[in-house]
């Protein structure tokens, strides 16, 4: 449905509120390292950010190229897989995984978190309001991913062009340059540590926070409507420009106020209050974070459904991943997430702290992993000038890998070690459902050229009631399904008389099929039916169960009809050989034409 595709401008608000988003407390994770050196310390905000913004620009680089290279979307588990092994595909499947999964939960709680800071009497509310959140992207996601965009199109537009007044506001003329700041200063007076290189690393690997969500739009090309790669490439290239501009332009702002982290008052909101005062554009613009904060979730909506249809491809994740609904979504990687995320927030209940540990250490491996994928392809490929794109690619892969190696060090006593463990289960579970399909294969001789068993010993059984226009259909449908057909018919020992009249006007019709008399102490007809069948099956192959159905036109007259072919395909779930099918007859009227074809039910 072209619908639910989207274009360069809502591929923003489907896959990149992640990173969009990230202003809001990108720039605070870099101060927080930095004021435990002190006060002077902070004139490193901006060549940190500088930098950072260089490793985006190379990033966006390199992931425009894997949109040109990967069309059908997988981002570093494609460049992975094609490149690296399977081995490190498997771990970029499970890396981004995981990093989906704490984007939702994080994006949620920070944005219900932001909301209690405006509004603390609904702070009892906090895991409710996460959880009608997650339920609410849950559900526009389930519609499909264009009427997710749409939706948030708006809130998404006001939030840009919001950031951007504050920053245009801050450099040209501060609304209120003297505003008293709330909460107390985080800035340690007398420094527990000294500016160093292990402490710009630090700051720059948290600061590196801001960056994730920049591999989304790579995993989603085939999202956007065509030519998908043209869309892609172009909403890659917008979130690059969009998110640096934010992010150098904020921390100008920051070193220009003096800004530095305090309680209870983020440095975005901080920046706000002296670039546009207490307004109402402040307050429309608070509003605006809150709501992006919570739908910048969408993110991992629009990328982890479509890994996990790439994994279950190639079959390291059940198949019905890659099944799509009527509205062209794959809708149970959406709700796998939705529920792996509602059991995170609960179980954290709703704290965004706890969680931070954890975050970005997933998607800093997917960057590691694509951009040396990457580095391989070029290799391999040797384009024009691809010595230079390779450099590029080998750059960002060494940074990106430095700032994982010092968010693992730095943060693994916090929480970090929790994804240390899941990520190797993860790989685990790949491999063992992998497996599993392979051992599957291997017994159905998949890509062989098996021979075709055409003497199999083929009976199908019709149970019947009476004579009618509905046995005479069954009857028909068995001739043309095997060899060798039987109609049997269950009574209880003493009905001598209905066996009698029975057996008498089968005869007087002659259908051309024999008629069994199964006489049976049991009141229900289910094992006995199992029983006779199960008999047959000593001398046959195969045995087809053809049940005559009524089905009327009206539903509420279906209620009136036992529903004998349910409860005889529930009694051969577990017999192979037995194959229960159902052949229908519509009546809406005396005159309808029967159904000429079986449908199977087990």
């Amino acid at each position: 449905m072209q619908t639910e595709e989207i274009s360069t401008f809502s591929g923003l608000p489907a896959l990149s509120l992640d990173a969009l988003t990230s202003v809001a407390y990108g720039p605070e994770a870099i101060m927080v390292v930095l004021a435990t050196a002190g006060l002077s310390a902070l004139h490193l905000v901006l060549p940190i950010t500088i930098a950072i913004v260089a490793l985006l620009v190379i990033l966006i680089i390199s992931y425009r190229q894997v949109i040109d290279g990967y069309p059908e979307g997988g981002g570093c588990y494609a460049v992975s897989k094609a490149n690296l092994g399977r081995g490190v595909a498997l771990l970029a499947g499970a890396a981004l995984i995981v990093d989906y999964t704490l984007t939702v939960a994080v994006s949620i709680s920070a944005g219900v978190e932001a909301l209690v800071s405006a509004f603390p009497t609904v702070a009892s509310l906090t895991v409710p309001l996460c959880i009608a959140i997650l339920a609410i992207v849950t559900l526009l996601n389930l519609r499909g991913l264009g009427d997710a965009a749409r939706a948030f199109f708006g809130p998404t537009a006001i939030f840009i062009l919001g950031i951007f007044l504050v920053i245009f506001f801050g450099l040209v003329d501060p609304l209120d340059p003297h505003a008293r700041l709330q909460g107390v200063s985080l800035v340690t007076l007398h420094p527990i540590e000294t500016i160093s290189i292990l402490l710009i690393l630090k700051a720059f690997s948290s600061g590196c926070s801001a960056l994730t969500g920049v591999e989304a739009i790579a995993n989603g090309v085939p999202t956007f409507r065509k030519p998908r790669v043209r869309h892609a490439k172009r909403t890659e290239l917008l979130l690059g420009v969009i998110l640096g501009v934010m992010l150098i332009g904020l921390a100008i702002l920051a070193g220009h106020f003096h800004i530095g982290p305090r309680t209870d008052n983020t440095v975005l909101n901080q920046i706000m209050v002296i670039a546009i005062g207490h307004g109402v554009l402040y307050y429309i613009i608070a509003l605006a974070i809150v709501l992006e904060l919570a739908l910048a979730a969408n993110t991992s909506f629009g990328g982890l459904p479509l890994l996990g249809a790439l994994l279950a491809q190639d079959d390291y994740l059940p198949h019905l991943m890659n099944l799509r609904s009527d509205r062209m979504v794959l809708a149970r990687g959406i709700i796998i997430l939705s529920v792996l995320s509602g059991l995170l927030l609960i179980g954290v209940g709703g704290n965004t702290n706890t969680l931070i540990p954890m975050f970005a250490i997933g998607v800093f491996t997917g960057f590691t992993l694509a951009q040396a994928g990457m580095v391989v392809h070029w290799s391999r490929a040797k384009p024009p000038r691809w010595r230079f794109k390779a450099s590029l690619n080998g750059l960002g892969a060494v940074l990106t890998a430095l700032a994982t190696i010092i968010f693992i060090a730095t943060k693994f006593l916090e929480g970090a070690w929790i994804v240390i463990i899941v990520i190797p289960l993860l790989i685990l579970l790949f491999r063992r459902i992998n497996a599993y399909y392979q051992r599957v294969q291997r017994t159905l001789a998949v890509d062989t050229k098996p021979s075709v068993d055409r003497d199999e010993s083929l009976l199908v059984i019709v149970p019947v009631t009476n004579i009618s226009r509905l046995t005479a259909t069954a009857l028909g449908m068995a001739e043309e399904l095997g060899h060798e057909q039987l109609a049997i018919r269950i009574l209880l020992p003493d009905d001598h008389q209905l066996a009698t009249e029975l057996q008498n006007k089968w005869a007087d019709w002659d259908p051309g099929v024999p008629l069994e008399l199964i006489k049976t102490d049991y009141q229900s007809i289910t094992q006995p039916v199992k029983a006779f069948v199960m008999k047959k099956l000593l001398d046959h192959d195969r045995v087809i169960l053809l049940i005559p159905v009524v089905e009327p036109y009206k539903l509420r007259h279906r209620l009136l009809h036992n529903q004998l072919n349910l409860v005889l395909s529930s009694a051969f779930t577990s017999e192979p050989r037995v194959v229960v099918a159902r052949v229908v007859l519509v009546i809406d009227d005396l005159s309808a034409a029967p159904s000429q074809r079986p449908t199977p039910d087990g």
